[in-house]
């Protein structure tokens, strides 16, 4: 097939495009380099330097079908700056679905996010959980859900979103590379390399194994397969499934199992809890399972962290 990937320089669409390519497809990436880099585009891959709103340059009746990385995704900011988050995660999505009419091309993978749950009730979350969202980014995801549901049935769009929470590890040297880092996993990696401002551990009086928030990973490759499989299976209609690995990893462990890939110490420093922080969040991949037959394959902690320390930038690796 011949795709487009928005957001394709970056962390998750650039490991998606090098699965896309290996599958054989024909991909051009747009991507307006906000946050993404130039040189995780695979060479001879056609680039379009645009934000989503421009989609209408790009695409053609050429096309098949298009894969949605393109958003702003810090939550802090979009609390502070939620017309940032409005204008690019809606109106530019809005702007890409009317290219995609206009071109004709009716297939659609979306990347969302299990951040439109909010505070859930129960645990692991399903995808028949209440949608409440706690912030901007998490509210802007949902709304481009509900904006795909109503293109699938007015227009017989074949769209598919994936709602996830935390992703990790690397691969083929495809790592985290954020200007602003907000993730535990490479914020304590640098921790280790000490670098950086260093590390809080915010709580540790909750209601779990050691105190520390529990909270869902998964693997880079694992999530690309799922994007794929989403890519292949899609039909008229909107489909909605929650990916995570099954089972959650607290803050202390997430630290301990990279002081034992680096064999380093992560220096961290104690903190009240943040508010809105809620002491678990795992997701249920089973609607996945059971449809699409996806299943993650690197769900220890170890195995992606050995990969996020193998594509840390400056990594001494001693």
């Amino acid at each position: 097939m011949k795709l487009l990937v928005t957001g394709g320089a970056g962390y998750i669409g650039s490991v998606v495009v090098g699965h896309l390519l290996a599958d054989g497809h024909e991909v051009t990436v747009l991507d307006d380099l906000s946050t993404g880099h130039r040189d995780a585009v695979a060479p001879g891959v056609e680039f379009a330097e645009l934000p989503i709103a421009e989609a209408a340059a790009v695409l053609t009746p050429a096309f098949d079908g298009v894969l949605h990385f393109a958003a702003k995704s810090l939550v802090g900011e979009s609390v502070a700056q939620p017309q940032r988050y409005w204008a690019n995660n809606v109106g530019g999505t809005l702007a890409l679905l009317e290219a995609m009419r206009a071109a004709g091309v009716g297939r659609l993978v979306f990347s969302s996010s299990a951040a439109v749950y909010g505070e859930p009730d129960r645990q692991p979350i399903k995808e028949t959980a209440p949608t409440r969202p706690t912030n901007p980014y998490g509210a802007t995801k949902l709304a481009v859900d509900l904006m795909i549901s109503s293109y699938a049935a007015a227009h017989g769009l074949a769209a598919t979103s994936l709602r996830y929470f935390n992703v990790a590890g690397s691969w083929r040297g495809l790592g985290e590379r954020h200007r602003t880092e907000t993730h535990l996993i490479p914020l304590a990696l640098r921790a280790a390399l000490g670098q950086g401002e260093g590390l809080t551990l915010y709580g540790e009086d909750y209601p779990t194994r050691d105190g520390t928030c529990v909270r869902d990973y998964i693997h880079v490759a694992d999530l690309a397969s799922a994007h794929l499989l989403a890519l292949s299976a899609s039909a008229p209609g909107h489909r909605v499934y929650n990916l995570g690995n099954g089972d959650g990893f607290t803050v202390r462990e997430v630290l301990a199992a990279i002081e034992g890939v680096t064999g380093r110490p992560v220096p961290a420093a104690l903190g009240p809890r943040r508010p809105g922080d809620p002491a678990a969040l795992v997701a249920s991949s089973e609607r996945i399972r059971d449809e699409l037959g996806w299943r993650p394959t690197r769900t220890t902690l170890r195995e992606m962290i050995t990969d996020a320390w193998s594509a840390m930038p400056t990594a001494e690796h001693a």
